[in-house]
């Protein structure tokens, strides 16, 4: 049985793809028709599930749709209807989206790919949690979804055991901690849906001197449940996320692209802050609940890394897994697997290990992309590859790695990164001028060997998709300054040989060079720019931006082949 999982039409639009031995393979929208976050219909990313798969749409069975689309248009239009006529804008601008495709997903997937079979409608916080669950190496586990808002539930927690999920208690829109954190990263000049992550590091520089503040208008209380004071708030008019009532007890809100002051450092530690305290006291509930000792978490929340690794340390639960594409580009994994696991009642097959599950492209293609844009490469044998490129790395060099399937989900974990030394003091900024183009408090996340990780840091928990900030170990910080966030810890990706057995030999290759069992990883993109996909997109951003050296597949391109950079 063949399962075609979706999201799509708000942002991180993806596809994913299971078969009769579990996931196939599943990939992002935005990769290939490179929008960042694009929210179209997932036609490519379909596509390219089918081609890596080596089969057609005909061979699939059902699709499963991530959320119902009736239940969301109906929370949507009971928004618009309590705010009229402030809503009206809004209103005017969204029904064409929702009368055209949203509501008439059956009739879009007829015109667009004649298809004529069951299409099933999974709730969406259902399916964030199947995402979470049934694909994690637990038999049985607590689970927790946090995201700004499904069709109408915004937190809900439950138990999984073996292929059943079992929902047990919800928080329902307008109450979220997503839209309470996106309503603040807006009002911080960042972008919606994107501009989290960056709120998250700019916390590590503030004081969370507006927490109690924030505790009120968040209706924080002990057991976890929130009720968001609404005076503070305008989610459903279309405009601004906040209200003037906001702004009179936080300060004027800050305007995209200008400078950034202590007083906007502050308000983003203290919201951090507040998600950290309201996320133990949801996690100490559910424990309390569940008497359980694992937790899988999913939802957009679950991508913020310093909770996580503040839930592992402080939380109740013995492990914690978070897959990979946690947002909703997972969602579409998560509705394929509740489809087949929980409805279908087939057994689990699948343990998600590694997040390299998208499409991958053979060495003919890297071939022909490098000659149409006239490279000189080299092509290596795999030892000296690796030693030429740890070599590079040691010497300053920033590299392009490309190799194998595409990571799913927002982080690049070693088949689509740029690599750097983290023992430069300058590395960090050098990233975030040359290469990234980005802000410069914005750190970097390091791919570390997992048998060296307890040396290095103080927790020694598997982290293969860099979904933990974890302390760095006194004692080791000064010699790896560029993976050093401000708070003391690092974003670490743990690798094994087993997982990864070609970019854990290139740790190796460095850690024998250097002393140093990590390199600074982070995606292969430039700034608002998708995560490259192909071979071709990966030529185009080395040609673009000031990497120093490509390594695709068995190639090795140096742009400066006798300067490297200069040993720190």
């Amino acid at each position: 049985m063949h399962i075609l999982g979706l999201s799509a039409f708000y942002h991180d639009s993806a596809a994913c793809l299971s078969g009769d031995d579990g996931l196939l393979v599943a990939a992002q929208e935005e990769r290939l028709d490179r929008v960042k976050g694009s929210a179209a219909f997932p036609a490519r990313a379909l596509d390219a599930c089918l081609q890596s798969a080596g089969i057609t749409l005909m061979d699939v069975d059902e699709i499963a749709f991530y959320e119902k689309p009736f239940l969301k248009f109906e929370r949507v239009l009971f928004d618009h209807l309590r705010s009229f006529p402030l809503s009206y804008p809004a209103f005017r601008r969204s029904m064409p989206a929702w009368l055209g495709e949203r509501l008439v997903l059956p009739l879009v997937l007829r015109d667009r790919l004649g298809w004529r079979k069951p299409v099933r409608f999974v709730p969406h916080h259902l399916a964030h949690a199947g995402s979470a669950f049934l694909v994690s190496p637990f038999d049985e586990a607590a689970i927790l979804t946090v995201d700004g808002v499904g069709e109408w539930t915004t937190t809900a927690w439950g138990v999984g055991r073996g292929h059943r999920i079992e929902m047990r208690q919800e928080i329902r829109y307008p109450d979220s901690l997503g839209l309470l954190y996106t309503a603040v990263t807006t009002y911080l000049g960042f972008e919606a849906n994107r501009g989290e992550g960056k709120v998250m590091a700019l916390a590590g520089f503030g004081r969370p001197v507006h927490l109690d503040r924030l505790r009120r208008v968040a209706g924080l209380r002990p057991d976890g449940s929130f009720r968001l004071d609404p005076s503070y708030f305008r989610f459903h008019r279309g405009e601004r996320m906040w209200s003037p009532r906001f702004e009179r007890e936080f300060g004027p809100p800050r305007a995209p692209r200008t400078v950034i002051e202590p007083r906007h450092q502050d308000v983003a530690a203290s919201l951090q802050a507040l998600l950290e305290e309201a996320l133990l006291a949801i996690v100490r509930h559910v424990h309390r609940q569940t008497g359980l000792t694992r937790l899988c978490m999913a939802g957009g929340v679950a991508l913020n890394c310093v909770a996580n690794g503040r839930l592992l340390d402080e939380g109740p639960f013995r492990e914690i897994f978070v897959q990979p594409a946690a947002g909703d580009a997972g969602a579409a994994l998560g509705a394929a697997a509740v489809l087949r696991h929980c409805m279908h009642g087939r057994p689990r097959e699948v343990v998600m290990h590694q997040a390299c599950v998208g499409p991958g492209y053979p060495v003919t293609r890297m071939r022909r992309a490098l000659a149409v844009r006239g490279l000189p490469a080299r092509e290596l044998p795999e030892e000296p590859l690796l030693a030429r490129t740890a070599d590079l790395l040691a010497r300053g060099a920033v590299v392009g790695w490309f190799q194998g399937p595409m990571e799913f989900g927002p982080r690049a974990l070693g088949h689509r990164s740029i690599l750097a030394d983290p023992r430069r003091p300058d590395m960090k900024d050098i990233l975030n001028a040359r290469v990234k183009h980005r802000e410069p408090f914005r750190p970097y996340g390091a791919s570390v060997l997992m048998e060296e990780v307890g040396d290095w840091f103080e927790r020694d928990t598997p982290s293969p998709f860099m979904l933990f900030a974890v302390r760095v170990r006194p004692d080791k910080r000064d010699r790896i300054p560029s993976a050093l966030h401000v708070d003391g810890t690092c974003r670490h990706q743990t690798v094994t040989a087993e997982s990864d057995p070609l970019y854990h030999g290139l740790l190796q290759e460095f850690a024998r060079r250097t002393g140093v069992p990590m390199i600074i990883n982070t995606s292969f993109n430039d700034n608002n720019e998708p995560i490259v996909c192909t071979p071709e997109d990966a030529v185009a951003c080395f040609l673009k931006n000031d990497l120093d050296a490509l390594v695709m597949g068995p190639f090795l391109v140096e742009k400066r082949p006798e300067d490297g950079g200069d040993t720190p």
